[in-house]
Parts: structure tokens; sequence; C-alpha cells
């Protein structure tokens, strides 16, 4: 899922190379942080959040088949510095 995700938000974002995906979680519960650039954040989330909620629809439904819930989460460079 995790290779999947990264793909499609790297064909969508202007700098590909800041992309970086992480994925946590347990048995049943998976989280997948996507990490991108301050400009392409606008991208990724789309008009509306059209964009992100259809990476969680897929997400979720790949997640479906194995019985588990995957949540997409965007996170912008800006919010990393602040941690």
């Amino acid at each position: 899922m995790k290779d999947l995700i990264e793909y499609i938000v790297k064909a969508l974002v202007d700098k590909p190379e800041e992309v970086n995906i992480q994925e946590t979680g347990s048995e049943s519960v998976t989280v997948i942080e996507v990490k991108v650039a301050d400009e392409d954040a606008g991208k990724v989330i789309g008009r509306e959040g059209r964009i992100v909620n259809a990476l969680r629809t897929i997400a979720k439904a790949a997640g479906a088949k194995d019985r588990k819930r995957i949540t997409v989460e965007i996170i912008t460079k800006e919010e990393n510095r602040n941690e």
C-alpha cells in the first residue's frame, strides 16, 4: 500500500524528491503519513480535499481486502519543523 500511495503522490507534486512516506500501525490499523514540501501540499490535498479523499478511498478499499483500517495523513515540511 505504501508503494502505491508513494507512486501516486510523486506523480502529483513538483518536487518528488521531497516526498517521504511513513507507514506505522498495528495488525488491524495502519497509518500512512505522506510528507511533502509546503508548496506541494495543495496539489496533494486538491480542491476541497478531493485528491486526498481519493487517496484515502483507494487505501480503504485495499485495506478492506485484508480487513485492515488504513488512514492517510498529509504532513507538510513546515509542520515537521515545528515538532
